[in-house]
């Protein structure tokens, strides 16, 4: 099974959150604040990961702007005002114009449409099929001066530039709390690196802003609408978070998508990604002086146009009683229940991480208990996420053959009333630990891997972490760890999922298509001729074998990078559906083994 994990693991780009003892990463600050990291190391000889990262998502907008952070990250890859056009006084002339146009509907929509939908005449203010005389005769405007522009542009040419000169697995992804650029770059196209992207930052074009609004709200389809849980899970995350901003989803409300102006996404950029709040970070062969001088070249002129960033003043309020949701899809049963946790850096996060160690895995208490001794339990899990300003500690599990979802819960809730009365052994304790000593050196191993670590850290508060945290856990005792159950593990204030399949309903699976279209294009080639070898290999691997699978990769699911995320949806599909069928046929397999 080791051995199918980290396969499955290498082509999840290798995302675990178990961190090295000491990461010393040399500093270096801009006279206009960006931030940088800088990590020589020649493990892989004459490549580098390099990018950059802001501290903004979800967590930052408001609502009428929810996504912006998500449709920015989008805008960012078409290119500069140079970049992407073959005539760039004519395209800025294009996008001057297409504005005025684009005031002018959101003018009409706000004053005339919205009327129609409070009257109930129309369900959404800018679907187009709801337009007027008015709107589409300016909606026909843009599409004549979006084709004259489309003339002279240079589709991809970001990408092409990169790739052109040795680049690859150039890529971004949004968050809650961040927003990453990065890329694969050969060591002596370092400059290019530096040149690229500070044009990115200091001349974002936003070209092809409403053609990309309406990718968005697809890829908001396909993600959430479209998926078994998707929409479920969305409600029940904002119901879970109440006043907190994160409640927002990431991709944004569908209400808002077609809302916000480009002044506005113009003045959320000048914001967020001002060099003051960037932090950069290179990893792999390159020399430490040389990408200095490029660093003060290149982003040392960047000029920060706006006043910082409010900070954060919303907070969570706290659960005054338990929250219920159900739901019904087309998908397997499952409950969740889910407890406010703490923040990233909270002297509590290590013991809420060995928590939930200590029930993960085929050796760990959940397994044991609802899967193997109880037999209720086809899958059973727990994870912790500690965020930027709050945290979240959740108990997941699909039902196994008559057992009911209230089984589940119950089950569940005599885990926790252990984990509150009776201390953890030392022996497994020590086992926990032992086990994440062992993951701190595997999560190393890469240029990428190290990037992401140094960066999203950063973005949290500071890379110090990746070299405190694996001392906090080595730490935790078997009495912190009960004091924390109490503390946290109220019944009270608790959230609770419960999804139920619809009568005569089908789960909505993850085809290899839609893996396929997913990846970026420069690495869709290698993943995909390795699929079909792991798929065949899950063929072999026992019930056990799987339901540890599926808690590896769940435990590292905050961590894959952002174009890996459907892959590795589709893998734990592909482990569950194995899961179970063996779960499923287990009675009959026993009495062909007894005869």
């Amino acid at each position: 099974m080791r051995t199918a994990l980290l396969t499955a693991g290498a082509i999840l780009a290798t995302s675990s959150m178990a961190i090295a003892q000491q990461v010393e990463p040399i500093e270096y600050t801009l006279d206009n604040g960006m931030h940088f990291l800088l990590m020589p190391r020649d493990e892989q000889p004459n490549i580098i990961t390099a990018g950059w990262i802001s501290p903004v998502g979800s967590v930052n907008e408001r609502p009428g702007i929810t996504g912006v952070s998500h449709l920015l990250e989008h805008l960012l890859f078409k290119g500069t005002d140079n970049l992407g056009t073959s005539d760039a006084v004519a395209d800025k002339q294009f996008r001057d114009d297409l504005t005025v146009i684009r005031e002018q509907m959101r003018a009409h929509t706000l004053d005339v449409q919205y009327k129609r939908f409070y009257e109930g005449e129309i369900d959404n203010p800018w679907d187009p099929v709801h337009d007027t005389d008015e709107l589409r005769d300016l909606r026909a405007q843009m599409t004549v001066l979006q084709d004259e522009q489309g003339a002279i542009t240079i589709k991809n040419e970001f990408d092409k530039v990169y790739t052109g000169n040795g680049g690859s697995g150039m890529n971004a992804g949004t968050s809650n709390d961040f927003t990453v650029f990065y890329i694969n770059v050969p060591s002596n196209k370092l400059e290019l690196w530096a040149w690229m992207e500070s044009d990115r930052l200091d001349n974002p074009s936003l070209r092809e802003l409403d053609a990309e609004r309406f990718v968005v709200i697809e890829e908001r389809r396909q993600r959430l609408e479209a998926t078994a849980t998707g929409k479920l899970d969305e409600q029940f995350d904002s119901m879970f978070w109440v006043a907190s901003p994160y409640n927002f989803p990431v991709i944004g409300w569908m209400s808002d998508l077609m809302a916000y102006t480009e002044d506005e996404i113009r003045e959320y950029f000048e914001t967020y990604y001002q060099p003051a709040n960037l932090t950069g970070v290179i990893v792999g062969d390159f020399d430490v002086d040389e990408a200095k001088q490029l660093i003060d070249s290149y982003f040392g002129p960047l000029e920060n146009k706006r006043a910082a960033a409010a900070p954060m003043v919303t907070h969570s309020v706290p659960l005054l009683g338990q929250l219920r949701y159900t739901g019904e899809c087309d998908c397997q049963d499952q409950v969740e229940a889910r407890y406010r946790s703490v923040a990233f850096g909270h002297p509590d996060e290590a013991a809420f991480d060995v928590i939930s160690s200590l029930l993960n895995g085929r050796t760990g208490r959940l397994y044991k208990a609802l899967v193997e001794d109880q037999e209720i339990a086809a899958s059973a899990r727990s994870s912790h996420r500690a965020q930027k300003y709050a945290g979240s500690f959740s108990f997941s599990a699909t039902p196994k053959g008559d057992a009911s979802l209230e089984d589940l819960e119950i089950a569940w809730l005599e885990q926790i009333d252990l984990l509150k009365s009776e201390l953890v052994s030392e022996r497994e304790l020590q086992k926990i630990k032992n086990q994440a000593a062992a993951d701190t050196f595997r999560g190393l191993q890469d240029n990428s891997s190290l990037f992401f670590q140094l960066a999203i850290t950063e973005a949290y508060g500071s890379y110090e972490y990746l070299n405190e945290m694996p001392r906090a856990v080595q730490a935790v005792t078997a009495e912190d760890i009960q004091r924390v159950a109490n503390e946290y593990f109220a019944s009270d204030t608790r959230a609770v999922s419960m999804y139920t399949r619809k009568a005569g309903g089908e789960v909505a699976l993850i085809t290899i298509e839609e893996v396929e279209a997913s990846l970026p294009e420069e690495m869709a080639a290698m993943i995909m001729s390795q699929i079909e070898p792991q798929l065949a290999q899950l063929d072999t691997l026992s019930a056990q074998e799987l339901a540890e699978g599926l808690a590896e990769i769940e435990a590292q699911s905050e961590m894959v990078p952002p174009p890996m995320k459907k892959l590795m949806e589709f893998m734990k599909q592909e482990m569950q559906i194995r899961l179970d069928a063996i779960e499923s046929n287990g009675a009959d397999a026993s009495e062909g083994g007894d005869e």
